[in-house]
């Protein structure tokens, strides 16, 4: 089911009634959700993802703009009309019922043509309950269960009724870490097999990018960007979108262009081509770092981290905008890395230009001959052939 989000604006009465007039939760959201695609609704707190997702499903009614599943303006309709599936972050499981009794529970309400018998709504139950692997849990109450089992049962209650649109409201936040990672798969492969269009609300961009076909970031209820994972990881419109993304977050420096070169402090860094002379903000991915002896770029080293495979340079500058600098770099370049400071070259795809005042994204073209220092180039191929 294509779902589709025009001008949706949603605003609440201000609570503090001496400044009065309104909070808009959401404003003007334009978006598109494919058919059969998982969508991950990603921002911080207070961002406004789940009023958006609550809007979507008619727990709430906007003040401006319309809904539509498919071709049908589902705007004024009802929650039960609309055919949604809605997961709680805290599960929201009747405490008194069985494992079947709860997954039961919305078919029971069902009336008319859609009424079922009871060994319909069994066998209903049954089905869903395999879809999440919980079947031989049907007789247990949620006391008796574990966070993921509880978990498993309010997304098989959700798909019982095969709702046209699965709503995820942080269904994971409850979790520890390694069941995390288990449902966040597990969710992934229930929508793979049933097709159901999903939206997943989560302030962990790693969750969103990991499962989603395409992330949409919000910040204090205003669409940022919309796109696939990765291409958003690499090619962020803002500096909000590219500090947002990210684990470790991206470096971000105050820098400046001066004709045509790149400056961090009083250190030419590398060239960005035709960027008009100005204050900038520089954002380096922590994959983005070269060390080399003679890199364009000085930091002054705090510690190495050891992680296995890789390893963390960190490391201080002045025109940092965070109190430590993170580079993640192999193994094997870190053997020398030593002494009281570390240089290194950059790598222009990993590097972005933000401006000062609006924050917006100022493009240049990384791969013009132009805009790479041969001595980074060089270094480049060197650390990817070894």
């Amino acid at each position: 089911m294509k779902i589709v989000l025009e001008h949706l604006t949603k605003k609440f009465p201000n609570r503090n009634k001496k400044v009065g007039g309104f909070v808009t939760a959401v404003s003007d959201f334009n978006i598109e959700i494919p058919d059969g695609k998982l969508i991950g609704l990603l921002g911080p707190s207070g961002c406004g993802k789940s009023t958006a997702l609550n809007l979507i499903c008619g727990l709430e009614k906007p003040t401006e703009g319309h809904i539509y599943f498919g071709e049908d303006d589902v705007t004024k309709l009802q929650p039960e009309n609309r055919g949604v599936g809605l997961v709680f972050q805290n599960y929201a499981l009747y405490p008194h019922l069985t494992v079947q009794q709860n997954i039961t529970f919305p078919l029971e309400n069902l009336r008319g043509k859609d009424k079922m018998t009871k060994e319909e709504m069994a066998a209903k139950a049954l089905e869903a309950a395999k879809l999440v692997q919980i079947e031989n849990l049907m007789e247990r109450k949620p006391s008796e269960m574990s966070g993921g089992q509880q978990q498993r049962v309010a997304i098989a209650r959700a798909l019982v009724k095969r709702p046209r649109v699965l709503l995820l409201d942080e269904p994971l936040s409850n979790l520890d870490a390694r069941l995390r990672l288990q449902t966040r798969e597990e969710i992934r492969r229930i929508q793979r097999e049933t097709g159901i269009t999903t939206i997943f609300v989560t302030h962990d961009q790693e969750e969103a990018m990991s499962i989603s076909d395409m992330i949409v970031v919000m910040k204090t209820g205003v669409l940022q960007q919309i796109g696939k994972p990765q291409e958003v990881y690499d090619d962020p419109v803002n500096l909000f979108v590219a500090k947002f993304l990210g684990n470790p977050a991206i470096n971000v420096f105050r820098g400046e262009v001066k004709n045509g070169k790149l400056y961090i402090g009083e250190e030419e860094v590398m060239n960005v081509g035709s960027v008009s002379d100005r204050p900038v903000y520089v954002g380096i991915r922590p994959e983005g770092f070269i060390p080399d002896d003679n890199g364009a770029l000085t930091l002054n080293l705090t510690r190495v981290e050891v992680m296995g495979r890789d390893t963390s340079v960190v490391s201080t500058h002045p025109a940092a905008e965070s109190e430590t600098v993170r580079s993640i770099i192999s193994a094997e370049d870190a053997a020398g890395i030593g002494g009281e400071t570390v240089r290194f070259f950059l790598k222009p795809y990993k590097v972005f230009l933000f401006d000062t005042e609006t924050e917006e994204r100022i493009q240049f073209d990384p791969e013009a001959e132009e805009n790479i220092p041969l001595e980074a180039a060089e270094a480049a191929v060197q650390n990817t052939a070894e």
